[in-house]
């Protein structure tokens, strides 16, 4: 009898301390745009061209461009990045998505594609314009 109690006790405690299932929004991918994210430069010296002074001092620069999705959800409209550079997930535009917003990053996954978590960085957010009371609010703050 005493054991029933500490098994179920047990399973009572593990229960109140469950996690909440993960709460997912809703949106549509957009567009995808390439975007200037940097540059990349290769010295053209080398050690031995150093030490007869053969080597040129130019430097070989080359601009390097990143993903930049337009994904857009009932009242907000994100611009987002994919915060692993050297291998990034081509997303499908025009497809529905699920996400979800963690701290500083959004974790983004779609239906039909590997059904795991992409994570990707937020650029800007840009409230619907199709809201009037996003558009009266607007007018307000300028009063």
């Amino acid at each position: 009898m005493r054991r029933k109690l500490i098994v179920l006790a047990a399973i009572l405690c593990s229960l109140a301390y469950a996690k909440e299932p993960k709460a997912y929004q809703t949106g549509k991918l957009l567009q995808m745009d390439s975007v200037a994210c940097g540059v990349d430069e290769k010295d053209a010296k080398s050690v031995a061209g150093e030490m007869l002074g053969t080597d040129s001092g130019h430097k070989k620069t080359h601009e390097l461009l990143c993903q930049e999705y337009v994904l857009q959800t009932d009242r907000v409209i994100y611009r987002i990045r994919p915060k692993d550079e050297k291998h990034p997930v081509l997303l499908p535009i025009g497809e529905r998505t699920q996400f979800r917003l963690e701290k500083d990053k959004m974790l983004l996954r779609v239906e039909g594609l590997v059904d795991r978590e992409h994570v990707y960085l937020v650029v800007s957010m840009t409230p619907r314009g199709d809201d009037k009371a996003a558009s009266t609010l607007r007018l307000n703050h300028l009063q």
